[in-house]
């Protein structure tokens, strides 16, 4: 036995009672009818593979990826061929979300509308080419689908079937991570594919939940948690953010999935995406305080209340104590090198000045030099210098000397002078 899902037309309910009902609490909700009740052109258009051929044929789409992490791209009139003949345990699955980059597959964002129980998109604010993938084209065949995962950056999610049948399975946010990946159910030579998830793994990891003692504290969830449902034709599936899911397609489908911050889940997602996009939260908080600055506000409140330092501000930190540093280096060499005689505190002259200016002016001049010079050199310098001080000197006493020796030797004469007379 799992959790029942509810399911309700598009004309029970009304956006506002939406939000009260669903998006506040978080909780899953199938939506019947919207395509009809809101005129996309989809359902005709892609309810024929043989029309969808004739307008995107010849256009290259992702079916999925290589060993490398390289996107695998194919000619959608190839994919569709491949599709008629699939029996592939892993089939290849168009998950596009470029398709408003061209002319040709560009005619698919004229032939649906974002459903009106979604009008929020604030992550528009930052641009198409900032932004993160959001929207995405899917087509697969049966046994196609994706593995367990939470949606990016505590987004929400809608998912529209127009052709074909899918199953889905959801976790409840407290959910721990392994649990709902089914990792202590599985042997490691198992692929972990939406197939094989949804035929061995989930019976596996139900039954073992169930025999747990305290579920709530071991895992995070109880079997009777988990959701698991199909969806049909026209129907919309309400994902909200936080909320492990896997899909598989039950049959070949078409189908178009969006994710979305909505003033209702702004917190949550403004706590992941400051992390997640760093630089991308600087421009998106600098256009919330323009278009919505009670939304700015809660997120400065959430920053403050978290310690949280915003990229552009730790950036600017990390330049200031580079600018501080440099200039306290800066003036350590200053003082380091400075060795002027200190003049007296009597009243400069003009002269004084000037020559205190050429002293300070040729010590500079020297310890410049003496940062271009080795350690070696400098002493050899050093030296020389002294022992030219040391000659000279010498060079002075030995003229004072020879100046008395030559004056007592003129004194002795007279006096000898004297005596002989």
């Amino acid at each position: 036995m799992h959790l029942r899902i509810d399911r309700v037309h598009c004309t029970e309910v009304s956006p506002d009672e939406f939000i009260l009902r669903y998006e506040k609490p978080c909780k899953p909700v199938i939506i019947k009818g919207i395509p009809a009740a809101e005129g996309w052109s989809a359902n005709k258009e892609w309810n024929s593979f043989k029309r969808l051929k004739k307008k995107l044929g010849r256009r290259m789409f992702k079916v999925g990826e290589d060993d490398d992490g390289y996107k695998v791209k194919v000619k959608f009139k190839y994919f569709l061929k491949y599709l008629e003949k699939n029996k592939d345990d892993s089939p290849l699955y168009v998950f596009d979300g470029n398709y408003d980059d061209d002319p040709v597959s560009k005619c698919l964002l004229q032939q649906y509308a974002v459903p009106s129980y979604f009008p929020d998109d604030l992550f528009r604010l930052v641009g198409e080419k900032h932004r993160p993938p959001y929207r995405w084209f899917l087509c697969g065949p049966a046994r196609s689908g994706t593995c367990v995962h939470i949606d990016p950056l505590g987004t929400s999610a809608w998912n529209t079937v127009i052709k074909g049948y899918k199953r889905w399975v959801l976790f409840p946010p407290t959910t721990l991570r392994k649990v709902a990946k089914a990792l202590d159910v599985q042997d490691d030579d198992e692929d972990d594919e939406a197939v094989h998830y949804f035929l061995d793994f989930l019976p596996r990891l139900r039954a073992a939940l169930e025999k747990q003692t305290d579920p709530m504290a071991e895992s995070g969830c109880r079997s009777t948690d988990i959701i698991e449902f199909t969806q049909g034709p026209g129907e919309t599936v309400f994902v909200p953010g936080g909320w492990w899911h896997s899909v598989l397609n039950v049959t070949d489908t078409v189908a178009v999935t969006q994710n979305f911050c909505s003033r209702t889940n702004f917190l949550k997602v403004w706590k992941e995406t400051r992390n997640g996009r760093k630089k991308m939260s600087v421009r998106w908080l600098k256009q919330l305080t323009e278009h919505y600055p009670d939304l700015a506000k809660l997120a400065c409140k959430a920053n403050a209340q978290d310690g949280f330092v915003m990229y552009d501000e730790r950036k600017r930190r990390k330049e200031e104590r580079a600018r501080l540093k440099a200039e306290k280096e800066k003036d350590t060499t200053s003082e380091s090198g400075s060795s002027i005689s200190t003049f007296s505190s009597s009243p400069t002259t003009p002269a004084k000045e000037e020559e205190m200016k050429k002293a300070r002016a040729k010590e500079q001049k020297r310890s410049k030099s003496n940062k271009h010079v080795s350690k070696a050199k400098l002493e050899k310098r050093e030296k020389k210098e002294r022992k030219r001080a040391a000659t000279a000197l010498t060079s002075e006493e030995s003229a004072s000397e020879a100046s008395f020796s030559s004056a007592d030797e003129t004194q002795a004469r007279r006096k000898m002078q004297k005596f002989k007379l």
